[in-house]
């Protein structure tokens, strides 16, 4: 691991680049849609409680004060995070921190001022914007804390890879299901929740009372409910045996979970914000961590020599003597 100095210092600077990303494609969508500086001065307006609907300097000052400051602890919390990786594969890391910045965006700004400040700006210019300053952040840190980049596309070519997701997948994918069929039967409403989900991405619907429970609705979704955990399962067994290499990498399983949380929600912001109060935060958040729960035990199953390589480097950390 890098020293804290190193780790503080590059985090700062990863923070500030975020930041003047993310404030650069705002200014350029602005000036596109001939409205300069309204992200900024609608931001202080809704975050800060500023007054009016001017884009006055002050105002604008302010915020982007609270906007670079923010984006540096999340600059410092992501550096150490990585720093406890021996490699890191930037793009991928990057874009799973764009989501969570998206998915802080919807959340935060709900909870904080009642707004839903994603509608507002638009989701594809707020997702992109955070996709790119995810990806710039962790492009900076992975050269400047000197992290090698693992060869991820031949650990895909595999067919290990291939089994293992698929198994990783449908495991994961039946957990859920399951876990969501009690969560139905006990409400009441069997299969409820993939025919509100299939119904939100397949009929547009925008209101419980319109949810459709049929073949289409239910079918639809479960296929794209397992297509998705087949992609998660692939992510998450390309890491695993990437680990046993380099088993720091294990953190990144902190990663998948992370990302399929952020896909998940973000998913269902874009979607349909009324799809989380229907379906419930407490079923979602047990539900994904059932998954991952299942995700760990069968990648730790297939996986001797990743146990192994834990176990040594358990086993070598005991043997140290303290000073």
């Amino acid at each position: 691991m890098a020293p804290k100095r190193t780790i503080l210092k590059q985090g700062l600077i990863a923070g500030l680049i975020g930041a003047t990303i993310l404030a650069a494609w705002f200014l350029i969508i602005d000036a596109i849609q001939g409205q300069p500086f309204h992200t900024p001065a609608f931001l202080a307006r809704v975050l800060l409680g500023v007054n009016g609907a001017d884009r006055s300097a002050i105002a604008i000052f302010m915020y982007t004060l609270v906007h670079f400051s923010a984006f540096a602890a999340i600059g410092v919390g992501v550096a150490w995070l990585l720093s406890a990786l021996e490699a890191c594969p930037p793009i991928v890391l990057g874009l799973v921190l764009g989501f969570v910045l998206f998915d802080m965006v919807f959340y935060l700004g709900i909870m904080l001022t009642g707004v839903d400040v994603v509608q507002e700006l638009g989701w594809p210019q707020v997702l992109s914007g955070n996709l790119l300053a995810g990806v710039g952040m962790v492009v900076y840190l992975g050269r400047s804390l000197g992290l090698s980049s693992p060869d991820w596309l031949w650990a895909l070519t595999q067919h290990r890879i291939v089994r293992e997701g698929f198994l990783v997948g449908v495991v994961c994918a039946v957990t859920v299901a399951l876990w969501f069929l009690i969560v139905d039967l006990v409400r009441g409403q069997l299969l409820f929740t993939p025919g509100a989900l299939g119904s939100g991405l397949f009929l547009d619907v925008t209101d419980i009372a319109e949810v459709q429970i049929n073949f289409l609705t239910v079918g639809g979704y479960t296929l794209v409910h397992f297509a998705a955990f087949f992609v998660f399962g692939l992510v998450a067994a390309t890491i695993a045996i990437q680990a046993e290499k380099f088993p720091p990498l294990l953190l990144a399983g902190l990663l998948i979970f992370a990302s399929f949380e952020a896909f998940f929600l973000g998913g269902l912001a874009v979607l349909a914000e009324w799809l989380l109060g229907a379906i419930g935060w407490v079923s979602i958040g047990v539900g994904n961590l059932l998954a991952t729960a299942v995700m760990a035990y069968v990648l730790w199953r297939e996986h001797p020599k990743l146990r192994a390589a834990i176990t040594q480097t358990t086993l070598s950390a005991e043997d140290v003597e303290l000073p």
